[in-house]
């Protein structure tokens, strides 16, 4: 009975790991200097915006994926991404659109160039360099971010010209020729697809990056995927047809398969080990150096 106790006090005694506390300072000051904003009337047209380390800092906004019908902004908060790119001193903004079916993949189009719009409009108080904005998007948030870059009707009709921002990073989208996605992924995601680009061909064609890749575009692109099929050949395709038209555009695969591999790139984007991180920081480096 005697051994029982003093094992059980022991066990009691047992204080659970703690995350360090330079961790958690970091973290908690990470969050209270997050502002949450809106640029719309609608409730999910709001972003968080995180400042740079300086009055004039390069800026970083993020798109968040989820199929055109899911996600949020929040899944920036905490992130990889998000301590990697303050330690670099750059401000940070994490956007959230209207959803699919509610709303339609034009009107999301119309949000993200609205959101930057908005931003480049407060400059002056948020503390960051119009000159110096990069635009990076997720899944569907890479088509997005895609398809504001290579159509010029959504940046217009935020009153923006094309050059508003310095370049522009998809990782691991796929639907940036539609029709083409649709008839690859029929049985794998057709409900997807259906549901965010309807069946009308003329629709489809005109949500399409690839097809918009003329000029003008975007100053330049920096096309990331993983080893899907339908990825990895879309992604040569944009980057081909941005090239085509005197864009500049760059291709590079990372190691990675299937949703798991999918979610890789954007989870683990910032952290020092993965391959795409050191990728990233040299593109920003250079377009934020111009």
């Amino acid at each position: 009975m005697r051994k029982l106790a003093l094992t059980l006090i022991a066990a009691a005694l047992v204080v659970p790991a703690m995350p360090p506390l330079s961790a958690a300072i970091n973290a908690q000051s990470r969050d209270a200097t997050m502002q949450t904003l809106a640029y719309g009337s609608d409730d999910a047209q709001t972003l968080d915006y995180w400042p740079g380390a300086s009055l004039d800092a390069p800026l970083v906004v993020f798109v968040h994926g989820g199929g055109w019908k899911r996600g949020d902004k929040t899944m920036m908060r905490r992130s990889a991404k998000l301590e990697h790119w303050q330690a670099l001193g750059y401000a940070v903004a994490s956007i959230d659109y209207r959803l699919v079916p509610d709303f339609t993949v034009e009107q999301q189009g119309a949000d993200v160039a609205a959101a930057l719009a908005f931003l480049r409009q407060r400059a002056a108080t948020l503390h960051f360099d119009t000159g110096r904005i990069a635009l990076i998007g997720h899944s569907a948030g890479a088509h997005l971010v895609a398809l504001v870059g290579t159509d010029p009707q959504y940046f217009r009709g935020a009153g923006l010209p094309m050059d508003a921002v310095a370049g522009i990073i998809p990782l691991d989208g796929a639907a940036y020729d539609v029709p083409d996605q649709m008839d690859e992924n029929a049985r794998l995601m057709g409900n997807t697809y259906r549901q965010a680009f309807g069946t009308d061909p003329a629709r489809q064609r005109a949500l399409s990056p690839t097809l918009h890749a003329a000029a003008p575009n975007a100053p330049e692109f920096l096309i990331l995927h993983v080893q899907r099929e339908d990825g990895t050949r879309q992604s040569g395709e944009l980057g081909a047809a941005l090239r085509r038209a005197g864009t500049p555009a760059t291709v590079q695969g990372f190691s990675g398969r299937g949703l798991r591999g999918h979610r890789a790139i954007n989870r683990d984007l910032g952290e020092a080990d993965y391959p795409a991180t050191a990728v990233v920081d040299a593109f920003l480096a250079r377009i934020f150096a111009r």
